[in-house]
């Protein structure tokens, strides 16, 4: 019995800890790349990482995508019908449309705040099936928080 209460406790202090308190904040070491950058560079940054955060240009840490190695996939092996109704979605148009980071990334990616509490960020995760989150402030890019990131926080709580 006691031992479930501990366990409550600890989870219950994991769920209130603050993103800022986890996330990775070496802002240099996060993939990040300007919306104007070519195909080439982008597929260097994909080549030792799995995604890359898009910013409005190389001087501004304004966040406005995200490129992950599955919209790479989609455009390598796009679908073979276009769509009638609406807009072409992005993995049906060809290989050669896409010139620079603007035209692949995913627009508006999901997002937390600083201060946002471990049990939104895992609700948001988990709804929107995403493994990574960029942590912004004003729009800004500050850090990112990965589940890498919340289980390594867990663990040295139970520890």
């Amino acid at each position: 019995m006691e031992e479930t209460k501990k366990n409550e406790e600890l989870l219950q202090k994991f769920y209130e800890t603050a993103a800022e308190d986890i996330m990775d904040k070496r802002v240099r070491d996060i993939p990040i790349i300007d919306k104007d950058a070519d195909l080439i560079d982008v597929l260097s940054i994909l080549n030792v990482s799995d995604h890359v955060w898009v910013v409005e240009s190389k001087g501004s840490k304004k966040l406005v995508g995200i490129i992950t190695e599955y919209d790479v996939l989609h455009i390598l092996s796009p679908r073979k019908r276009i769509p009638s109704v609406g807009a072409p979605d992005k993995r049906s148009l060809p290989y050669s449309s896409f010139e620079e980071a603007s035209h692949l990334m995913s627009r508006d990616p999901i997002k937390c705040e600083s201060n946002e509490k471990v049990e939104n960020i895992l609700d948001e995760m988990i709804t929107r099936r995403i493994r990574r989150m960029p942590v912004v402030e004003n729009g800004d890019i500050i850090g990112e928080i990965t589940l890498h990131h919340l289980i390594r926080k867990l663990y040295a709580l139970i520890l």
